[in-house]
């Protein structure tokens, strides 16, 4: 396995994301060694769709992307949609592009990727009821289960997680 010691990943949702679109890739980045920072439009925590709660460590306006190595960006409809209209979050997935880190996303988490303009040209996937933006966007969607293109590593849906665990620990080590 990747070892991934002394990198530090960010983790960008709010209420309502996928219990397990990030939970399980933060379990399997922090299993690889890196340390994981929640960030949030708000302080205190945030709360999955199946309650799961996780304590955020700053907010969208505090947050720099010279702080992290990656990435990830987890889906849930309530999530996706809320933080891609926080001006801030959105700016900061653009930076993290620009810096040329990678950025892990599953399910409705491309939604953001449409408001940060970042998607003409990319392949990717995710769950099908998004694929229209995207392809509005600009990807080349495709259906698999895991597809790694532009410093994108995407996915579908939680059943996909395996693959994308996989592929985020490969992609955050190099």
């Amino acid at each position: 396995m990747a070892d991934l010691n002394g990198k530090t990943i960010a983790i960008v949702a709010t209420d309502g994301f996928e219990d397990s679109e990030l939970t399980s890739p933060k379990e399997a980045v922090e299993q690889a060694g890196a340390t994981t920072k929640v960030i949030a439009t708000d302080a205190g925590e945030v709360e999955g769709k199946k309650g799961a709660k996780v304590a955020v460590d700053l907010t969208t306006a505090d947050a720099t992307v010279t702080d992290y190595d990656a990435l990830i960006l987890p889906g849930g409809t309530v999530n996706a949609d809320t933080i891609r209209t926080d001006e801030k979050a959105v700016a900061l997935v653009k930076a993290f592009k620009d810096a040329g880190k990678p950025i892990g996303v599953i399910c409705h988490g491309g939604w953001i990727l449409t408001e940060a303009d970042l998607l003409k040209g990319v392949k990717l996937t995710s769950v099908a009821n998004v694929k229209t933006d995207l392809v509005n966007a600009g990807a080349n969607w495709v259906d698999e289960e895991v597809v790694v293109d532009s410093g994108f590593i995407s996915s579908r849906t939680p059943d996909d997680l395996p693959a994308f665990n996989a592929a985020l620990v490969e992609e955050f080590a190099k």
